[in-house]
């Protein structure tokens, strides 16, 4: 049985994973937070998630809950997500990062913090677009040069960040094998007389909408055809899943920084 502690327990996808938890025979939820300012405070994790009373209240203090042996699963906001990952470090215990719009210079942190814990950060948990993920440096490899490179996401109207982290994760290795660097080549948008379309250019086209979960389509555009990967995901236990599936796997490891793609065997 694995302890899971779940930071943003009043959220959408915090809500989902104790849900999960509940249902789950292999884990068991011993601690649920949230922002100190946030309504949910104080209230039963299990009745905010519509599942009941489970006894675990909602607090804003995770410190206190890491007496014992257990896994934190972080899906909040860059800021309150590095400070989880610092305290994590100094107790020794796992977690988890599903946060996106991390920076570059938290990233940096986060990698250095893995030295002295286990840490598992992903934009994306879902297993399918992982897969996705671990084919576009290889497509780009083949079809090189000639096709031009555009990524399409959509969300639902409360994502806060654009493009999305699984945009960006799917740009990355399609930018690394074209030897190109994605801050430069990366269009996010267009407006106005740009001109044509350069040949270094990876688009990044964020839609935001009503309650869409997550859709992302990579379109290569050559000369004469088009090839497209989509993937959809029709739920957020899609998300959920994969989150809880890599707390699993990484109470088994080494100290050190591993993705979703070191959980699906992909790297």
């Amino acid at each position: 049985m694995i302890d899971i502690i779940i930071c943003g327990a009043g959220g959408r996808m915090g809500s989902t994973l104790v849900r999960l938890i509940h249902e789950s025979r292999a884990m068991k939820l011993v601690g649920a937070i949230e922002a100190s300012d946030s309504p949910q405070i104080g209230k039963d994790a299990g009745e905010v998630a519509g599942v009941g009373r489970i006894g675990i209240p909602i607090v804003a203090e995770i410190a206190p809950l890491l007496k014992k042996p257990a896994v934190i699963i972080e899906f909040t906001a860059p800021d309150a997500t590095l400070e989880r990952a610092k305290i994590a470090a100094q107790k020794n215990v796992p977690i988890v990062i599903g946060t996106t719009g991390l920076t570059q210079k938290q990233l940096a942190e986060i990698k250095k913090l893995s030295r002295r814990t286990r840490i598992l950060i992903s934009a994306n948990m879902s297993l399918g677009v992982n897969l996705l993920v671990s084919l576009m440096g290889r497509v780009a490899r083949i079809l090189g040069e000639d096709y031009d490179v555009e990524i399409v996401e959509a969300h639902h109207r409360y994502k806060k960040d654009a493009p999305s982290g699984t945009a960006l994760a799917l740009a990355r290795p399609i930018a690394e094998a074209l030897k190109r660097d994605l801050d430069k080549a990366g269009v996010c948008g267009r407006k106005g007389i740009v001109g044509e379309r350069t040949r270094q250019e990876i688009g990044l086209l964020s839609v935001r909408a009503g309650d869409i979960v997550g859709d992302h389509t990579v379109i290569f555009g050559g000369l004469g055809e088009r090839i497209e990967f989509i993937h959809r995901a029709q739920s957020r236990e899609t998300f959920a899943r994969g989150a809880l599936r890599a707390a699993q796997w990484l109470v088994k490891q080494k100290k050190g920084l591993y993705s979703m793609q070191d959980v699906l065997g992909l790297e």
